[in-house]
């Protein structure tokens, strides 16, 4: 079996989604994320099936593979390649561990968008970290980072011990607390959409985080936080907020 080149492979899978691409379409999504990245035009359901079949193509690829073929996709600033590299760390993510969270860190200090750091966080770091530990202290200092989207990164990895029903509260009051006062759009929304998806399993204890501080979060926390409480619940606590400020 000839040895597998990342440099070539990124080629080949990025020439298949510049084929696969729409002028028209490269046009609005560039607008919309109001992103200097070239685009090709690809429709997400699109991009990840050319992954999956130009993976198929590479059997049998070890976790050092995976991780250089996506950092060879993401070297090209290409909002498609950079997409591709976060679905093949997504298909590597199973063997990943602590130490690949830096190569994790420096995407997402790049990525400079929600569409890329959200499922570089949610999906790849978070995941990390709940199979290996040894990656918490570096999402610990992502925490109070002075980039806030490596901030938010720290909140969004939060989601798939959430979603596996083993939510770390401790750690999310950590980190949510602090970022409470926070102006950037980004964070209060992430704090907003990770207590949403706490209050799915555990309504209880998120009415009670919101309601001690109703008075600290911005609306779009407050409304975030309070999406998926029972209604009644979500309005004695609007009455709340609005006695109190």
């Amino acid at each position: 079996m000839p040895v597998f080149d990342p440099a070539a492979a990124a080629l080949v899978l990025a020439e298949s989604l510049r084929a696969a691409g729409d002028s028209g379409r490269a046009v609005q999504e560039k607008r919309y994320l109001k992103s200097e990245l070239e685009f090709y035009g690809v429709p997400v359901p699109g991009l990840r099936r050319a992954v999956r079949a130009a993976a198929r193509g590479y059997p049998g690829l070890d976790r050092e593979a995976l991780v250089a073929w996506a950092v060879a996709l993401w070297r090209e600033p290409v909002h498609e390649r950079r997409m591709a590299a976060v679905e093949v760390l997504g298909l590597a993510v199973r063997q990943l561990r602590a130490d690949d969270l830096a190569t994790v860190e420096s995407l997402i200090r790049e990525a400079r968008t929600w569409a890329l750091v959200d499922s570089l966080a949610g999906q790849i770091a978070g995941t990390i970290a709940l199979r290996d530990p040894l990656g918490w202290p570096r999402i610990d200092g992502w925490a109070t980072d002075a980039d806030f989207w490596v901030r938010r990164s720290a909140m969004l990895a939060l989601l798939p011990g959430i979603r596996s029903g083993q939510p770390d509260l401790a750690r999310f009051e950590r980190y949510a607390i602090p970022m409470l006062t926070e102006k950037e759009f980004f964070i209060r929304k992430a704090i907003g959409w990770v207590a949403r998806e706490v209050s799915k399993r555990d309504p209880a204890w998120v009415a009670a985080w919101t309601a001690d501080h109703v008075t600290k979060m911005s609306g779009v926390t407050f409304r975030e936080a309070t999406r998926r409480l029972p209604p009644e619940v979500a309005a004695r606590l609007r009455a709340l907020r609005e006695e109190r400020l």
